[in-house]
């Protein structure tokens, strides 16, 4: 695969990223919509998903990326190998999460993962990280019961602010009882957490469980 030369970080605050995207025909984007859906945000290349769509052909896989090039990339390598249990979105998931879930097939999001979210380090910088507040209560809203969030990051504070969201809604419980996970349970692991492994560096893991519908 021939990678493309993008942007490391994407404010999505920035002015061309605040258009929510449209609520899709699912029928037209899976040859088997109401199977089970793992969500993927934030999924860079999409090389992860690309992975367990092969490994879990009786799951839908979709990777949501602010990045373009990188959907564009994805796309590609996805109709290449005929993939029809998996697509890419390029969105901000920051406003795009609520109209794209409510269009789903009913009880069809059953896990979401995400990796290695950019840590905006700054503190006037932190509007911009992925988990926010409303991003956990858009999930709790649409993930059916008992269905699964994966977190990892290879910077703590990241990892902490993430389950610190997740354990402040009544609807999400850690699975994992406070302690980090030692192994990744998906058995698929991204470029990053590969390379951070590589060097002797600590990766920080958790998994959360939607509970009973409030």
């Amino acid at each position: 695969m021939v990678r493309v030369r993008v942007r490391q970080h994407v404010n999505p605050l920035a002015h061309k990223y605040l258009t929510p995207i449209n609520a899709l025909d699912w029928d037209k984007v899976y040859a088997q919509p109401t199977q089970p859906l793992h969500l993927d945000i934030g999924c860079a290349w999409g090389r992860f998903v690309l992975n367990m769509a092969q490994k879990e052909t009786n799951w839908n896989f979709l990777g949501l990326e602010i990045r373009e090039p990188l959907v564009h990339e994805a796309m590609k390598c996805k109709d290449e190998l005929g993939l029809t249990n998996l697509h890419y979105l390029f969105c901000n998931v920051n406003n795009s999460l609520r109209p794209l879930l409510s269009s789903l097939p009913t009880g069809s999001l059953q896990r979401v993962t995400i990796q290695f979210p950019d840590p905006w380090f700054k503190h006037r910088h932190a509007k911009r990280r992925i988990v926010q507040p409303q991003l956990v209560e858009e999930l709790a809203d649409y993930l059916v019961p008992g269905g699964v969030v994966f977190l990892q990051s290879d910077i703590e504070f990241v990892a902490v602010e993430m389950c610190d969201r997740f354990a402040s809604c009544a609807a999400f419980h850690r699975v994992d009882t406070g302690e980090w996970l030692p192994e990744n349970p998906l058995g698929v692991s991204t470029e990053r957490e590969l390379g951070t492994i590589s060097k002797g560096e600590p990766v920080y893991r958790a998994l959360f469980a939607r509970g009973a519908q409030l």
